[in-house]
């Protein structure tokens, strides 16, 4: 038996509006979409965006109780994944989203980390965080 490979499957309110966002912002092509979820690349890496938008919850008040959220696709899901990405070219990377604004903040740099990695942080437009590195050690 071999594990070979993951892929993030992240949520998200608006899958048109992710398909814009990682295509223009982070230089993603859409390989497929449709209503509900959507699959975008850059070279090797793949990220599944799902439509997290059920917002039933919010009119339940103390319902929630007795009838706790259930569904798995609540609207309030969508920004509190996260994933790291392993790519070649760090420095680049970075320079390219600086650009297109997609840094986590306007103090971020690329950090070199006791582990042997260098990194960055972005976030996506649901405020999902996307961590970039490339190992040194």
């Amino acid at each position: 038996m071999k594990m070979k490979k993951t892929i993030p499957a992240l949520p998200v309110q608006d899958i048109r509006q992710s398909m814009e966002f990682y295509t223009t912002k982070l230089g993603f092509v859409v390989r497929h979409h449709e209503e509900g979820f959507c699959i975008v690349v850059r070279d090797e890496v793949e990220i599944h965006l799902w439509k997290s938008a059920d917002e039933s919850w919010k009119n339940k008040g103390m319902a929630l109780v007795a009838e706790p959220i259930c569904s798995g696709a609540e609207s309030f899901l969508a920004g509190t994944a996260s994933c790291r990405i392993e790519v070649q070219g760090i420095d680049e990377l970075y320079k390219e989203y600086k650009t297109t604004g997609v840094l986590y903040n306007a103090d971020t740099v690329v950090v070199d980390q006791p582990w042997g990695d260098r990194e960055f942080p972005t976030l996506d437009h649901h405020r999902n965080l996307l961590t970039f590195y490339e190992v040194i050690r």
